[in-house]
């Protein structure tokens, strides 16, 4: 099988041979159709994240088909069409494992950082990690919805609003473009926010009822112009633009952070007091939540954007999703 492989920290991908991997007891083996590039790859790709090994087959956001049963595993049969995400897997004896908590594991396993993850022709797989995806999604769609689907979907279904509430997302990119069909999915006054007027009409057509330009005023002014927000998913990786939302909160209103940043939110403890508001990170799903966020999909009008390119193309593929060109998400397709 065709395995696309980076040699060493910062390196390129680079195509080889490899044998087919066979599953041990409790693993399946997957055919890959169609794997995501996340931006989180590139961390993976950099060694940023610790305990990177190289060489290094990177992809979480991992669709195909059931290929192959290990020893014990029951509840699939090949041919099923399935989804790996960031969750690969847990380890069931840690105190959040015990808990129920699978997706805060200690030791979470995320394919392509704790095992050879999907840019490559096939992939084993924890039998705990797999989602079936509805026949209403193709494998390109369904991709990205093991990562930045969920993302979006799992936070939005477990925050504080209802329907009805304000609800604004912070960014129309990879994330956000998800967030705002979510959103406005799950019957919320969807607010998208974003630099400039060039998004505009894409935030309406995707859902938001409201759309607020961060260049032309104070955020915060133009969320309580509005009665404020329950919510603020912020899919932006920018700690400023986050901060510049805090004000903009509803009492009891939610921040909620999904774009990764090193950088420093900025917020008094009096933003926070005041209005009982709330900061508050989140985590992904497990393949449960993955299921229930293809279901959903697979019910309504929502839909990645996506662009595709097969796997050697992988190099050209990456480099896009990094410069931010790709309009949202780059998957990779494996059919030859």
């Amino acid at each position: 099988m065709r395995v696309a492989q980076v040699a060493a920290a910062g390196e390129p991908f680079e195509l080889v041979e490899a044998d087919p991997p066979t599953p041990g007891p409790g693993q399946v083996r997957i055919a890959v159709d169609a794997c995501g590039i996340c931006r989180s790859d590139a961390g993976f790709v950099q060694a940023s994240f610790p305990h990177v090994t190289f060489p290094l087959v990177t992809g979480h956001e991992i669709a195909g088909r059931v290929d192959a049963l290990g020893p014990g595993v029951s509840g699939w049969r090949p041919g099923e069409r399935v989804e790996v995400g960031w969750f690969g897997g847990h380890c069931g004896h840690c105190r959040p494992c015990r808990q129920g908590d699978f997706i805060l594991c200690t030791a979470l396993q995320v394919p392509g950082w704790a095992y050879p993850g999907g840019f490559a022709d096939a992939v084993v797989v924890p039998v705990s990690a797999l989602a079936r995806i509805p026949d209403e999604l193709s494998a390109t769609e369904a991709a990205p919805l093991g990562c930045a689907g969920v993302t979006v979907f799992n936070a939005l279904r477990r925050s504080a609003a209802r329907p009805g509430d304000l609800v604004a997302v912070l960014g129309v990119g990879g994330l956000g473009h998800l967030g705002v069909q979510y959103a406005a999915a799950l019957g919320y006054d969807t607010v998208a926010i974003a630099r400039g007027e060039d998004k505009r009409e894409l935030a309406l057509t995707l859902g938001a009822r409201h759309y607020v330009n961060s260049s032309a005023g104070t955020v915060a002014d133009a969320l309580r112009d509005l009665g404020g927000a329950r919510v603020v998913l912020a899919t932006a990786a920018s700690a400023d633009a986050m901060s510049a939302t805090i004000d903009g909160l509803a009492p009891r209103g939610e921040l909620i952070v999904l774009g990764a940043s090193p950088q420093s939110l900025t917020v008094s403890p009096t933003q926070l007091i005041s209005g009982a508001r709330s900061i508050h990170g989140h985590p992904s799903g497990t393949s449960q939540d993955v299921q229930d966020t293809l279901d959903f999909t697979a019910r309504g009008r929502v839909r990645p954007m996506v662009e595709t390119a097969p796997l050697d193309q992988v190099n050209d593929a990456f480099q896009r999703m990094l410069s931010g060109a790709a309009r949202f998400r780059m998957v990779l397709t494996m059919n030859t």
